[in-house]
């Protein structure tokens, strides 16, 4: 969360937020968000996974500054494998 200009503006940087995506399809399959205002990402998270739609739709989309929901291209952008 410090690379989230709201949490660090609030002083609140120990929080942090996960996606999980198919590799195969592109679609989240889930996320953790523990954190202030997580509740604000939610929404939008929720609404590709219900859209059964690849997560470079939101990654693509423009995020209000400062939210928390800015981070979630940033976070799409640099998705790596799960180690086993």
């Amino acid at each position: 969360m410090t690379r989230v200009c709201r949490a660090v503006e609030k002083g609140e940087t120990q929080d942090f937020m996960k996606i999980l995506v198919d590799a195969r399809t592109n679609q989240i399959l889930g996320a953790a968000i523990l954190g202030a205002e997580g509740d604000e990402v939610v929404h939008s998270i929720l609404d590709i996974i219900y859209a059964k739609a690849s997560y470079t739709v939101t990654q693509r989309a423009v995020h209000i500054h400062p939210t928390v929901s800015e981070l979630i291209p940033t976070m799409l952008a640099d998705l790596a494998p799960l180690s086993t």
